[in-house]
């Protein structure tokens, strides 16, 4: 278990160097600003992304959040999706050309739903969210799309892209809908479940067909029982090994309404989540993710990640200790 560092999209020096210093070996690259030439990336320009994250000790583990304008029609199922899948097979190859091994993305073309702010501790500020306030958006994509419709341009997608990715030596992960209700602005969200991420991965039995482990989207999904927890999802797809990183933050609680917290004092046992991973023997690594925006602090959020940083290598320290 190895500690990261994300949520940023150009690898400058200034954030390489906070990334190696504050202790991550990994560093994932959200939405990263990578020039496209007819919607593909090209093997030369990520091949000198990775160069020029390697020369500050740390690893380009992972990109994240392609560009939505890559696969709308993929996931909408519009008159360009073969076209498109054509084209993210091109990028997939580059990417694993290039030696950057994991390529996260998301389901979700409605991005993120958040419903404004909260304040936690002392006046931090979190984002929040309200199904019932959600609920009375318009269409944001000019219909309501269906569950079924949604499910099958994920099945079509899932069996076109998996052999290739296989092919190449490089693993795809499906980021769960944040926040995991459905529909949101009149399309259904398929991937909101603990059913639903155990559906996925059956679509096709293969080491690429993995999951982008967003702890806090999985812990924001309600408990169809008590043994359908967080700790038990976390069992479940790292006992299977399709678990490929984790973005380790905390919530409030479960939807319809959530605010996001710090990441030691939500609702999630960290530590017994912690531990966790560690008795299924993932071998990934962890990045904070959405922190708390604190007095003094940058818009992308220096202290708060520092502090995560900090948590998260404790806590990977203790758990392994213990079982030593």
């Amino acid at each position: 278990m190895r500690p990261g560092l994300g949520q940023f999209a150009e690898p400058t020096a200034e954030f390489l160097r906070f990334a190696a210093q504050y202790g991550a070996t990994d560093v994932l690259l959200n939405r990263a600003r990578i020039p496209a030439v007819n919607g593909v990336w090209e093997l030369h320009d990520l091949v000198e992304l990775r160069n020029r994250v390697e020369r500050f000790g740390v690893r380009l583990a992972a990109l994240e959040n392609l560009p939505i304008g890559f696969y709308d029609d993929v996931m909408m199922g519009g008159p360009r999706r073969d076209q498109q899948i054509e084209n993210m097979i091109a990028t997939v190859r580059n990417v694993a050309r290039a030696g950057i091994p994991i390529l996260g993305y998301g389901w979700n073309p409605t991005q993120v739903w958040r419903g404004g702010n909260a304040f936690i501790r002392c006046g931090a500020e979190v984002t929040a969210f309200d199904y019932e306030v959600a609920k009375g958006s318009p269409n944001t994509h000019h219909r309501e799309y269906s569950e079924d419709e949604m499910w099958a341009n994920l099945e079509y997608w899932i069996k076109a892209i998996t052999p290739v990715a296989e092919g190449e030596g490089i693993r795809l992960g499906i980021h769960p809908t944040d926040p995991p209700v459905s529909p949101l602005g009149g399309v259904a969200m398929p991937l909101r479940s603990f059913a639903a991420y155990k559906r996925l991965i059956e679509i096709i039995d293969s080491p690429s067909n993995a999951i982008e482990f967003c702890q806090g989207t999985f812990s924001e999904m309600p408990n169809v029982n008590q043994e359908e927890d967080i700790y038990e999802m976390i069992r479940y797809f790292g006992e299977r090994k399709k678990i490929l990183y984790v973005h380790f933050r905390n919530v409030s609680g479960q939807v319809p309404k959530f605010h996001e917290e710090f990441i030691n004092t939500g609702y999630v046992d960290m530590y017994k989540a912690m531990t966790v991973y560690r008795d299924v023997s993932f071998d990934g690594f962890f990045i904070d993710d959405h922190v708390p925006h604190t007095h003094g602090d940058t818009k992308w959020g220096h202290r708060g990640r520092a502090f995560a940083m900090g948590y998260i290598q404790a806590l990977i320290e203790a758990v392994e200790k213990q079982a030593s």
